[in-house]
């Protein structure tokens, strides 16, 4: 039976700069970017192309976001998704549409300012794997391939901003792929049974919950161990401190519920990136 979409009423929200940053997903949106450009200053790029690379996974990242919520409004509104604006109506799509393609152009721009390489990378995939998910991948066993494509590389969106450097290295890529497909289990865990209902089956409803919140377990502390020991050296004693941190968190993304798993994975993420920084 195909999904309907209830008449909704607009009716009075918050302002217009808060609503689209909701719509558009604006905590993880501003953890991605946090992360890239921490990647930055470890990759020691001049400080405009720093800035500029920064950017445009920003505004790439409000394209993912916005084109999601756009995408799914008829099944947000089937299944009572209160917690976003277009779906309560307190944001017209008249105001998410231009603004997705304003910062879709920026995003491109943005790249472009400082390497062809980052510009296309970004573009197809990591802003583009994102897109991928949003229209059909996460209703999909391959709903996982995004997120690993997309975190994967983002280092390497960074580096190939400084003409004079290439592709990040392999476990680099390894670590961000892992920490991206962890991710994407525990975020998904609060809305299976609405997901169920409107069709949509990735891996995590596949898996159902206990196994993914296992997998997402051994997941994102692999990629603080790579990230540990990728660079080389040897790690110093600060460096094994924070993977014991890691392993504290990964244990609250198995007991935890709703979103405190996410919100534990955005933060062993965070923690990576500066083992990263400090790498470098």
């Amino acid at each position: 039976m195909p999904l309907t979409t209830p008449a909704i009423p607009a009716r009075p929200g918050p302002p217009l700069v808060p609503a689209l940053l909701a719509a558009a997903h604006g905590g993880p949106a501003l953890a991605v970017t946090a992360v890239a450009g921490l990647l930055a200053l470890r990759a020691d790029l001049r400080p405009f192309d720093a800035v500029a690379v920064t950017a445009a996974v920003f505004t790439g990242q409000l394209t993912i976001g916005w084109g999601n919520d756009l995408l799914d409004l008829r099944r947000d509104r089937a299944v009572g998704r209160t917690d976003k604006p277009l779906a309560v109506g307190a944001l017209p799509v008249s105001r998410v549409v231009p603004a997705l393609l304003v910062a879709a152009l920026a995003c491109l721009v943005l790249s472009a300012l400082t390497d062809w390489r980052s510009a296309l990378v970004n573009a197809t995939l990591a802003t583009g794997a994102g897109h991928a998910y949003n229209l059909g991948l996460k209703a999909t066993v391959w709903s996982w391939a995004p997120y690993a494509c997309a975190f994967g590389t983002l280092p390497s969106v960074v580096t190939l901003a400084d003409p004079a450097q290439g592709w990040a290295p392999l476990w680099m890529a390894g670590a961000g792929a892992a920490l991206g497909v962890g991710a994407h289990l525990l975020n998904t865990l609060p809305d299976l049974a609405d997901d169920e209902r409107t069709g949509v089956r990735g891996l995590p409803h596949r898996l159902g919950e206990r196994r993914s919140r296992v997998l997402a377990s051994v997941l994102l502390p692999a990629a603080s161990l790579l990230a540990v020991l990728g660079p080389a050296g040897t790690p110093r004693a600060w460096a094994w401190a924070a993977v014991a941190v890691v392993i504290v968190l990964a244990v609250l993304t198995l007991v935890a519920h709703g979103r405190t798993p996410f919100r534990a994975a955005v933060a062993i993420a965070l923690v990576d990136v500066v083992l990263l920084v400090a790498a470098g």
